[in-house]
């Protein structure tokens, strides 16, 4: 049976339907945890940012006005979520390569899976690096698949500042990965 459109989900749940409520969070609960797993850094507070965001998200189902998209709404409600937690000064683990590695994406064959690993490990701790606003808004468009309007949206700003904020981090990533890149090579070369 296929499930109704999440737009249907909220007015269900806005008018006391819980089973309309579960089948909301089913839809996007593991979305949010992983994206709040990245953020925080760990299973553990993503597991409770994630209950923080949906008790919001049930708080917040009268004031939901549908001018965005569901997933939109709750991100930039999970988004709000970590961004309160963090003002509370919560320190965050170091994330090992190990970690990163357990997040990779699934697809790639056994020969090709240690060779994206490292790129992977290496892309995320140059995002890692990047200016906290920068890093949220790659978290949101690239790892959570948000369109522009809807990262935009989740964070609350506009379009443009979201497409500017992607060139700038694009750019900062490109140049650290390319400096990375070439420093091997000159150290090789002035051993020889």
């Amino acid at each position: 049976m296929e499930s109704p459109p999440a737009n249907e989900l909220v007015e269900a749940a806005r008018h006391g339907d819980t089973a309309a409520a579960v089948r909301l969070i089913e839809l996007f609960y593991e979305r949010i945890f992983a994206f709040l797993r990245r953020l925080a850094a760990n299973d553990a507070d993503a597991a409770d940012l994630t209950q923080r965001t949906f008790c919001r998200v049930w708080e917040s189902l009268p004031t939901f006005a549908g001018r965005s998209s569901v997933g939109s709404w709750i991100h930039g409600i999970a988004y709000h979520v970590y961004v309160d937690w963090r003002r509370a000064d919560r320190r965050t683990e170091p994330r090992s390569d190990e970690w990163w590695a357990a997040c990779a994406g699934d697809g790639p064959s056994p020969d090709e899976e240690l060779s994206r690993a490292d790129l992977a490990a290496t892309v995320f701790r140059s995002v890692d690096q990047l200016e906290a606003q920068l890093r949220e808004t790659v978290h949101l468009h690239y790892y959570q698949e948000l369109t522009l309007q809807e990262t935009a949206d989740a964070q609350g700003i506009a379009t443009s500042t979201v497409k500017y904020r992607l060139r700038q981090a694009l750019d900062e990533l490109q140049k650290k990965l390319n400096h990375e890149r070439m420093t091997p090579v000159a150290t090789t070369q002035g051993a020889k």
